[in-house]
């Protein structure tokens, strides 16, 4: 990877990473139990590893196309 990175780009990967955090200790004894003992990480709800699986661009800016009124669309 690049040393100098754009902006948004930084920005997308601190996000991603703070999506990937163990949840904090005393969440635990608050979601399962006190006696309960699990590892962290298994509250946490997006799993990604930096070796599976990548991040991607989103791809919400073609999802927002809108198709004009008056207009069919063909699935051909």
């Amino acid at each position: 990877m690049a040393k100098n990175k754009p902006l948004s780009k930084k920005l997308r990967l601190g996000k991603q990473k703070k999506r990937t955090r163990w949840t904090p200790f005393w969440v635990i004894p608050k979601a399962l139990g006190k006696g309960k003992r699990v590892h962290p990480s298994r509250l946490t709800r997006v799993k990604r590893s930096w070796r599976r699986t990548k991040i991607k661009r989103s791809i919400k800016r073609r999802e927002k196309r809108k198709i004009k009124p008056g207009k069919i669309k063909r699935k051909f």
